[in-house]
């Protein structure tokens, strides 16, 4: 059977960083052929949640491959047909307004747009602190944006943050395949 060729970009969502490689050790035990992207800051920042080095050297471990960590090395991926589905996990308030607003910047974003320009789809795993606040216009036109798909959200401190919404990462597989058959997993809100 022929693996999917799945594009795994990674935004600067530090606190989810775990959550998210943890998904990627799963899915890289399955069928998919899986192509590390980072933006600039998830690529190069060390935070409290840890080294920079340390998350790359782990992904491109897991993957088997080198980062995609520039605009230069994302830009193909759409012209040459490299990958059948791409998911952003997690993915960033900012990253979500810059592909609803055709901000074109990073890694991440260029991927996207050169992967959503032959029509292919692309999984957002949400992650941000103002989804129900500043960012909820952009949630609203992503939601209504062709192929584009959603790991279902919730609020994960309705008291503390109660604009926040973060993806249920373990979603991720049943996500991506539905996504490839065109269809948006439901329940879209938990």
């Amino acid at each position: 059977m022929k693996k999917i060729n799945l594009g795994y970009a990674i935004c600067g969502s530090f606190c989810n960083f775990e959550n998210s490689i943890k998904q990627l050790e799963i899915l890289s035990k399955k069928n998919y052929e899986i192509f590390p992207i980072m933006s600039f800051n998830a690529f190069g920042l060390d935070t409290k949640f840890g080294k920079a080095k340390d998350f790359n050297d782990r992904i491109e471990s897991i993957c088997n491959k080198k980062i995609i960590n520039t605009i230069v090395m994302a830009e193909p991926i759409g012209p040459k047909k490299l990958l059948d589905i791409i998911t952003i996990s997690p993915c960033t308030g900012n990253t979500l307004s810059k592909i609803c607003n055709a901000i074109i910047d990073t890694p991440v974003t260029m991927a996207v747009k050169s992967h959503l320009r032959i029509q292919r789809p692309v999984v957002i795993v949400l992650a941000t602190n103002d989804a129900l606040g500043t960012s909820g216009q952009n949630l609203g036109k992503a939601l209504n944006m062709k192929n584009i798909y959603f790991v279902p959200l919730e609020q994960d401190d309705y008291i503390k943050k109660p604009n926040s919404l973060v993806s249920n990462f373990e979603l991720l597989d049943e996500t991506i395949k539905l996504a490839l058959e065109k269809i948006q997993i439901q329940p879209i809100f938990l």
